[in-house]
């Protein structure tokens, strides 16, 4: 598996976004739209972990899906979790990566757009052991094509890393076996968002805490002509949407 950031770096990013998360979370709400739609546990959950809850809105999908369920809903940063305090029963200040659960005290699990942020062998070894037998988990994560257009942009720039190192789909679907699971199902698609400039696409990354890299960052800024030299390479990809952001979208099911 890909190594995450620091948990520190990450934990502030998102805590500096929760203002912000909501207004630009558009591809989030997408991917946790399409994670429902192919979600059918049987029987339906009575209890639902929503780990790594963010603001609320998988929060939301999860109670309109199933009003009867308990809700608990989990994130480490408190700015967030102070956003999603209505949408949930539980509202625990927890790493996924060690969950303040019970053993076998979850009929569902649920994450989207988490773990790519995270050690995934540890958050799906956490997973089972709080599921209960027979226990369904439903994840989105993000592929190594996300933010293609990004890193072609920057690569003739520099030797940094501008995006994180994003998981391909079997390695997803290994780790989940290596924890445990069964009926393991996984989904790949592509989802684009368009933006009018680069300054547009790069300030709604960071709106959603989105730009912590880790190591092999670049400390600095760019300097006027290196940043001139970026615009032009990204021109190259504009639509007539605009300049695209590609997401790599991985959506994984699997039984305890």
């Amino acid at each position: 598996m890909s190594a995450p950031p620091p948990r520190q770096r990450v934990r502030e990013a998102f805590e500096r976004a929760a203002a912000s998360y909501d207004g630009a979370a558009v591809l989030q709400r997408q991917v946790c739209d399409h994670l429902l739609a192919d979600f059918d546990p049987s029987p339906e959950p009575n209890s639902i972990l929503d780990a790594g809850c963010g603001t609320g809105y998988g929060a939301r999908l999860l109670r309109s899906r199933w009003p009867g369920a308990h809700l608990t809903a989990v994130d480490f940063a408190p700015a967030m979790l102070a956003l999603a305090r209505d949408d949930a029963d539980v509202c625990l200040a927890a790493d996924i990566e060690a969950l303040p659960c019970r053993d076998a005290s979850f009929a569902a699990w649920w994450s989207s757009l988490t773990v790519q942020w995270c050690d995934a062998e540890k958050v799906f070894g956490e997973a089972r052991r709080v599921l209960r037998p027979g226990g369904r988990l439903a994840l989105s994560t993000l592929g190594p094509d996300t933010f293609h257009e990004l890193r072609e942009a920057f690569s003739g720039i520099d030797r940094y890393r501008h995006t994180l190192s994003f998981s391909e789909p079997p390695v997803i679907g290994t780790a989940l076996a290596q924890a445990g699971f069964a009926d393991i199902r996984l989904h790949r698609q592509t989802l684009s968002l368009h933006y009018p400039d680069l300054k547009s696409l790069l300030r709604a990354v960071k709106d959603i805490g989105a730009n912590s890299v880790g190591e092999g960052a670049r400390a600095g800024l760019f300097g006027r002509s290196a940043w001139q030299q970026v615009q032009a390479a990204y021109e190259r990809h504009r639509t007539p949407a605009g300049l695209p952001a590609r997401y790599d979208v991985i959506l994984a099911y699997a039984r305890k």
